[in-house]
């Protein structure tokens, strides 16, 4: 079963062609049993969803709305629950799948609603999502009116969500690759919009991360970046020795000040700061659909203005700039 196949259909004849038809023999490898054990039963999975057809989907709304209760039987709405069951954890979202309520383990809709309305419109955009996940944020990027969304994302387990969920939104405007930045060929700039959300932090050279996204973007095209920051006036970073919130490759924690002036020095020019969230534990949690440990476990039982290392607690910001 060829899951992309019906992705290079759709970029055909596209400027979208040359940036990634030299990696779809990458893109068929990297989504293989190859590169993870549990990859062969996720397909059987998959391949087990029972045949519904979803009377209303909206992407438009914070829990993604796909089917009605009524759209199926009882048996078929089990089967369906527990072979979703079957993709856990569920990270982003949430989702309402048939009456079936997929909480995720972030809030990300509450991501959303923060920035939305500080975004150049999407209306007929083309855009890249990098560090997508099961492609939550692409869906409402493509509710809000893009042409085109692409996420890439090498995790295969959130691949394989996106490509379980597409089984019945059926939408050939949205795709999630099994890809990192750094799998891509340079300087393509064929996109009107680029999200990084929740990916600077995890990269060993922030300014080179932004060098990229800036090389996918046209002239005066949008980026939208969400990261993790620290409090403090300065040009200065947290450098995490070990692990920070219980995450590894955590390399580079900037003030607010710092990370303008990485961008500034990237060639983004009209920064703006669209938000700065503390992180809770109601925005991410422990839910039955990802039971691991989750935010509450990561910080200071004793202090929740620290991680369980003792560095300062999550705060996330949110800037929106345009290529210079």
């Amino acid at each position: 079963m060829n899951n992309f196949s019906g992705f290079y259909s759709a970029i055909k004849n596209t400027e979208l062609e040359k940036l990634f038809l030299p990696v779809k023999e990458l893109v068929e490898y990297k989504y293989s049993s190859e590169n993870h054990g549990d990859f062969e039963k996720w397909l059987e999975t998959l391949k087990l969803l029972p045949a519904l057809t979803p009377s209303e989907i909206d992407l438009d709304l914070g829990s993604i709305l796909i089917g009605r209760e009524s759209d199926g039987n009882p048996s078929q709405l089990l089967l369906l629950a527990e072979l979703f069951m079957e993709f856990c954890p569920w990270r982003k979202g949430p989702f309402k799948l048939f009456g079936i309520n997929i909480d995720t383990e972030w809030r990300s809709d509450w991501k959303w609603d923060r920035l939305k309305n500080h975004l150049a419109p999407l209306e007929n955009r083309i855009v890249l999502d990098v560090g997508c996940g099961n492609g939550y944020h692409c869906l409402r990027i493509l509710g809000a009116g893009a042409k085109r969304v692409v996420g890439i994302d090498p995790t295969l387990l959130y691949v394989t969500q996106f490509l379980a969920l597409n089984r019945y939104i059926k939408t050939d405007s949205v795709h999630v690759l099994p890809l990192a930045l750094e799998d891509l060929p340079e300087n393509r700039p064929f996109f009107d919009t680029v999200f990084s959300m929740g990916v600077l932090y995890h990269r060993r050279d922030p300014l080179d991360h932004l060098r990229s996204l800036s090389g996918y973007l046209r002239q005066g095209g949008e980026l939208v970046l969400e990261t993790l920051i620290i409090e403090g006036e300065g040009l200065t970073v947290l450098a995490p020795d070990g692990r920070y919130a219980k995450m590894r490759n955590v390399f580079q924690i900037p003030t607010i000040k710092k990370l303008e002036s990485w961008l500034k020095s990237t060639n983004f020019v009209d920064i703006k700061i669209v938000d700065i969230s503390i992180t809770t534990s109601q925005e991410q949690r422990c839910t039955e659909w990802m039971k691991f440990e989750s935010l509450e476990n990561f910080l200071d039982p004793n202090d929740n203005s620290k991680t369980i290392e003792g560095w300062p607690a999550p705060r996330r910001a949110i800037l929106v700039a345009k290529k210079g």
